[in-house]
């Protein structure tokens, strides 16, 4: 069963929680995309649940009902809500799951968490904006070029450009949200936001902007800044999941995440784009469960 509910965050803060899944399965800590809320998938609680998980997410700072900061933050800076939610939930252990812009947040968990993280794995997850070796922006689709060059000019400028062209997105309806996205979903993503899956990212984006351009704003502000941990302080188990037909995270972002973070076990996929991987999410999560021993 599945619940939305809000508890005490940082600094006064509140963060806004979803749980769903098996109640008592081992936990399954989602970190969603850029932009994202909490909102409740059926297919993904039902995958979760058939695997035995209890799905645990939460609403970052400026979506949804979680308070912004007061000033953008790094990804590595979001362990600390991941760890308020887990301790109000009286979670010890846990797998972490993060797709797109979430995909540095689970990173950030298996670093920052070794103790607690059993195991994480990226889905179409985005690289490091300077890594070294790997050209960020190629084979991305012309919406995130301008979007994240926006972005290296800061908070003001970057802020204007969500409220002039992010925020009408988010207001899409189910029918809608796929021609809204424009280039950024390539054919066999477009083939997966129909129906239920449209539904679902159609109210995630609703929540998302609830608070304006705040939560938007934030997340590209820490794409292109520096993570806030190192990769190679990661001990656990990992696994990175990227499909080649991905306009939004070019498939270079896999490989070099493959490459780079210690001993990853890689998932590189020619027919796979940044949303169709939700299709394979029962082996992913087999894998996931595989690699942390459960």
């Amino acid at each position: 069963m599945n619940d939305v509910f809000e508890i005490g965050g940082p600094d006064g803060r509140t963060i806004e929680v979803l749980t769903g899944g098996t109640p008592d399965g081992f936990p399954l800590l989602f970190h969603a995309g850029s932009p994202s809320a909490v909102a409740f998938n059926p297919m993904i609680d039902r995958v979760v649940a058939a695997a035995g998980l209890r799905l645990v997410s939460f609403s970052r700072p400026g979506y949804g009902g979680s308070t912004p900061r007061p000033a953008p933050g790094r990804y590595g800076d979001d362990v600390a809500e991941s760890v308020v939610v887990l301790d109000h939930l009286g979670i010890d252990e846990f797998v972490t799951l993060g797709w797109s812009g979430g995909g540095p947040r689970a990173l950030a968990c298996a670093a920052a968490l070794p103790g607690r993280c059993r195991a994480a794995a990226t889905l179409a997850g985005v690289a490091p904006y300077r890594a070294e070796g790997l050209d960020w922006f190629d084979g991305m689709a012309e919406e995130n070029l301008a979007e994240y060059h926006a972005a290296e000019q800061g908070p003001e400028v970057y802020g204007a450009l969500v409220v002039e062209q992010i925020l009408p997105m988010l207001e899409a309806t189910p029918s809608q949200i796929a021609d809204a996205m424009g280039g950024l979903v390539t054919p066999v993503d477009k083939a997966m936001i129909t129906d239920d899956f449209a539904d679902w990212m159609s109210r995630m984006f609703h929540r998302a902007g609830v608070q304006g351009a705040v939560g938007v704003r934030d997340d590209g502000i820490a794409a292109v800044a520096p993570w806030g941990f190192d990769l190679a302080d990661i001990r656990v188990p990992v696994a990175v999941w990227q499909g080649r037909q991905d306009a939004m995270v070019p498939y270079a972002h896999g490989e070099w995440l493959a490459a780079n973070v210690p001993g990853a076990r890689a998932h590189l996929l020619e027919d796979e784009g940044h949303v169709s991987l939700f299709a394979r999410l029962d082996d992913i999560l087999t894998d996931l469960k595989a690699l942390a021993g459960l």
